[in-house]
């Protein structure tokens, strides 16, 4: 499981609402680790978390899924690595360019 081998120096973990268990929140409370994840629809008990944290990745997500609209960027037309970047790149302030 990749939450057991965080680094010591780790301080927060953001998950979606499919990590929110009882067993992951209590292994990441005991090695003093916050966990921002929010909560189930059907969950009793109501434990606290970092919602503008949370926002934050949730507004990451959604740019790589804007950037997967792209069908060049999606399929990875491009072969060399410097290539693929600087679709990327001008993938992306099209959509900055787009937004405002």
């Amino acid at each position: 499981m990749l939450l057991a081998d965080l680094s010591d120096g780790t301080e927060e973990v953001i998950g979606d609402r499919g990590h929110d268990s009882n067993r992951i929140r209590l292994s990441r409370a005991e090695r003093t680790i916050t966990a921002c994840i929010p909560l189930k629809k059907n969950r009793k008990s109501k434990p606290p978390y970092n919602w503008h944290l949370y926002e934050k990745c949730h507004l990451i997500e959604n740019m790589f899924a804007k950037l997967k609209d792209w069908r060049r960027v999606a399929t990875r037309y491009d072969r060399c690595a410097h290539t693929f970047m600087s679709a990327i790149h001008i993938v992306a302030s099209f959509i900055f360019y787009l937004k405002e």
